[in-house]
C-alpha cells in the first residue's frame, strides 16, 4: 500500500506560473507559510539558452525531428517549441487530452518551475469596462461580479512589479498603465501610425505594444538588451516569469516552500467543516502518493488543468467536482481566435534599417464595437504585427558563409513591410467545455481532460472584418501589394484558454465569487484563466495577476480575522 505524508501550511498554491508565482508572493509577504506544488521539474540560467547561436546546436536550430515527432507531436506546432525550447513542453504522450473528432483544439503546456511564464509573449494589456460590462449589456455569459474600478489598483500594483513598457495613448477601451519608457517603432510603423491617424483619427490607433519587457533597470533587474529569442529564457530576468521575479520575492520571506515534481491529483474536502483540507499529491518521479494540508488552497494550475482538477475532486458533496453547486464548472471555455488579418510592402525609407531584435510588436486597439454597433457580430477585436525590411532570414536557406556572407545579407535588404493580424474575443457558449475523458489517464493516472471548444458564427465573421479593417489600415498608410489573409488556428492555438470555472455574482451563475473565492467551499481560491467569466480581446496575463494579487490581500485579511 501506498504509505500517505501528511505536512500543514497556512496556505497551498498549485502552480508555479504566472498565477502561482504572484499568489506565493502576495501570501508569503503578507505573513503565511506558503507551499507551492509545480508538477514539473526546477529550472535555472543554466537552462536558459537565449544566446546559443544556430551554428552552435546540433541540428542548428532547426531541431531533431524525430524527437519533436515522439514526444511533442501536439506541442511542436506551437513556434516556441524547437530544438532550444522543446525542453520547456510536455510530453504529450505522458500528459494526454481528448477532443471530438470534428473539434481539435491544440493544448499547450509547460511542466517545470515557472511553467508556461518562460515561453509566453509578454504582451500585457488592462481590460475597461466595454470589457467587463460585455456580458450584461448583450446577454452572452454571465455579469462580471467585478468592474474595473475593483481591479484598477491591483493592475498598478503589479505592473509597478513586474516593469511593463508602453506608451500612454488616452484610450478608453485601452486604459493606461505604469509604464517604463515605451520601445521604439520602426520606420514602417511611426509611418503606418501617423497615416492611420490621418485617415481614420482617433477611431484606429497604432500603439507601440504593452510587454513585460524592461526598457530599464528595474527592482533589481537589468534591461532588456534586444538578443531575440525570449521563448527560450533570460539570464538578465529583463523580461518578467515566476522565476526571475515573484518566486525570489516570496523565497526572501523565509516563508515559502517550492516543491517541485509535485503532480496534484485531487482537493481534498472536509465535509465537517464545509472546507478544502488541502491536495492528494503524486510524485511525478517515484509515484509516491501524499497529502499537503493548509488553511487555504489557491488553484494556479492554468485554466484547463485547474478545472480538470475540480472536476477530478469529487466527493458525496460534490459528486460533480468540488465547487460544482452551479453545474456550471467545465463550462463556457473561451480562446481567442487569431491570425486573420493582411501585410504589404511600404514604399520608402530604405536608408533606414533596424538594429537588434526588439521583442515585441505594434498593437492596434480595439475600434470596433466600442462607440457603435457592428451589425455582423458581437464584441470586438485587437490587432498585432510589426513592421521592418524584408530578407533578413534568406541567410537560412541560401549557401554562404563569413563575413562577406553575413555582410550581404545585413546590406541588400528588401522592402519595407508592415502587417498585423486580429486577436478577437470569442462569445461564451456553455456547449464550449471541458470534461474528463472517462478511458484516457495521463502517466500518473489522473483522468485526462476531454476539450469540447468550437468557434461559431460570431467569431467566423469577426475574422473576415480583421482581414477588411487591416487591408483598409494598409493602404490607408500607403503601402501596396496589400494581402489579406485568413486564419486555420483551431481554439487553443492562442494558448489564452480561459473560463471554466467562472466568477460570478450569485452562486447559481457560477463557480467563484468576486474574490475568485469557491461560493460553496470558502478556502478555495481559483485565480488563473479558470476564472473568466468572459475573454474580451486583449491578452489576458496582466489579468490573471492583477486577480491573483487581489485575492490573495484578501485571503489572508480574511484569515487575519478568523474567517477563513
Amino acid at each position: 500500500m501506498t504509505q500517505q505524508k501528511k505536512q500543514v501550511y497556512d496556505a497551498i498554491v498549485v502552480g508555479s506560473w504566472i498565477s502561482g508565482g504572484w499568489a506565493a508572493k502576495e501570501l508569503t509577504e503578507r505573513g503565511l507559510r506558503t507551499l507551492v506544488l509545480e508538477a514539473g521539474g526546477p529550472v535555472d540560467k543554466t537552462d536558459f539558452t537565449e544566446h546559443v547561436q544556430p551554428w552552435e546546436m546540433h541540428f542548428r536550430g532547426w531541431g531533431d525531428r524525430k524527437i519533436l515527432a515522439d514526444q511533442h507531436p501536439i506541442q511542436r506546432e506551437c513556434y516556441a517549441c524547437d530544438e532550444a525550447g522543446h525542453k520547456f513542453f510536455v510530453n504529450d504522450h505522458d500528459n494526454p487530452y481528448t477532443t471530438p473528432a470534428d473539434a481539435p483544439f491544440k493544448f499547450f503546456r509547460g511542466r517545470q518551475v515557472g511553467g508556461r511564464s518562460i515561453m509566453w509573449g509578454r504582451q500585457v494589456y488592462r481590460w475597461s469596462d466595454l470589457d467587463f460590462e460585455a456580458n450584461a449589456k448583450d446577454g452572452h455569459g454571465n455579469d462580471w461580479p467585478i468592474r474595473y474600478a475593483d481591479i484598477a489598483p491591483w493592475y498598478s500594483h503589479v505592473e509597478k512589479f513586474i516593469g511593463v513598457t508602453g506608451a500612454k495613448e488616452g484610450l478608453s477601451q485601452l486604459p493606461d498603465g505604469e509604464f517604463l519608457p515605451p520601445m521604439a517603432m520602426s520606420a514602417s510603423e511611426r509611418h503606418g501610425r501617423e497615416q492611420i491617424l490621418k485617415k481614420f483619427g482617433g477611431e484606429r490607433v497604432m500603439t507601440i505594444g504593452r510587454a513585460a519587457v524592461l526598457t530599464a533597470n528595474h527592482n533589481g533587474r537589468l534591461a532588456c538588451h534586444y538578443c531575440g529569442p525570449c521563448e527560450r529564457g533570460c539570464v538578465t530576468h529583463s523580461y518578467f516569469n515566476s522565476i526571475g521575479s515573484t518566486l525570489p520575492a516570496a523565497r526572501k520571506t523565509g516563508r515559502l516552500t517550492l516543491r517541485p515534481w509535485s503532480v496534484v491529483a485531487e482537493v481534498l474536502y472536509d465535509a465537517k467543516k464545509g472546507k478544502a483540507r488541502g491536495v492528494r499529491v503524486i510524485d511525478a518521479q517515484s509515484m509516491e502518493s501524499m497529502e499537503f494540508e493548509a488553511k487555504v488552497v489557491f488553484l494556479c494550475a492554468s485554466t484547463i488543468e485547474s478545472v480538470r482538477l475540480l472536476l477530478n475532486s469529487t466527493s458525496n458533496h460534490f459528486p460533480d467536482g468540488m465547487a460544482n453547486g452551479s453545474g456550471t464548472l467545465g463550462k463556457y471555455v473561451m480562446d481567442h481566435h487569431y491570425g486573420s488579418g493582411a501585410s504589404g510592402t511600404m514604399p520608402g525609407f530604405l536608408d533606414k534599417k533596424t538594429i537588434g531584435h526588439r521583442p515585441n510588436g505594434i498593437y492596434i486597439a480595439r475600434f470596433q464595437n466600442v462607440k457603435r454597433e457592428e451589425k455582423n457580430f458581437l464584441r470586438g477585436y485587437g490587432m498585432q504585427g510589426g513592421g521592418g525590411r524584408g530578407g533578413w532570414g534568406r541567410g537560412s536557406s541560401m549557401p554562404g558563409y563569413g563575413a562577406a556572407f553575413k555582410n550581404m545579407l545585413i546590406d541588400d535588404l528588401g522592402p519595407w513591410g508592415l502587417s498585423a493580424s486580429g486577436w478577437g474575443e470569442t462569445l461564451p457558449h456553455e456547449a464550449n467545455r471541458i470534461t474528463l475523458d472517462p478511458a484516457v489517464k495521463d502517466k500518473w493516472g489522473i483522468p485526462a481532460a476531454h476539450i469540447d471548444v468550437r468557434w461559431r458564427e460570431n467569431e467566423k465573421a469577426m475574422d473576415e472584418h480583421m482581414k477588411t479593417a487591416m487591408a483598409e489600415m494598409l493602404d490607408a498608410a500607403g503601402c501596396t501589394n496589400i494581402n489579406a489573409h485568413g486564419s486555420s488556428n483551431p481554439p487553443g492555438h492562442c494558448i489564452h484558454e480561459m473560463g471554466g470555472a467562472r466568477m460570478s455574482k450569485t452562486p447559481e451563475e457560477g463557480v467563484l465569487n468576486r474574490w475568485n473565492q469557491a461560493w460553496q467551499v470558502k478556502n478555495l481560491f481559483v485565480t488563473d484563466g479558470a476564472a473568466m467569466a468572459s475573454n474580451g480581446c486583449q491578452n489576458p496575463s496582466i489579468t490573471y495577476m492583477a486577480l491573483t494579487a487581489r485575492a490573495a490581500a484578501h485571503a489572508a485579511a480574511e484569515m487575519k480575522r478568523g474567517a477563513l
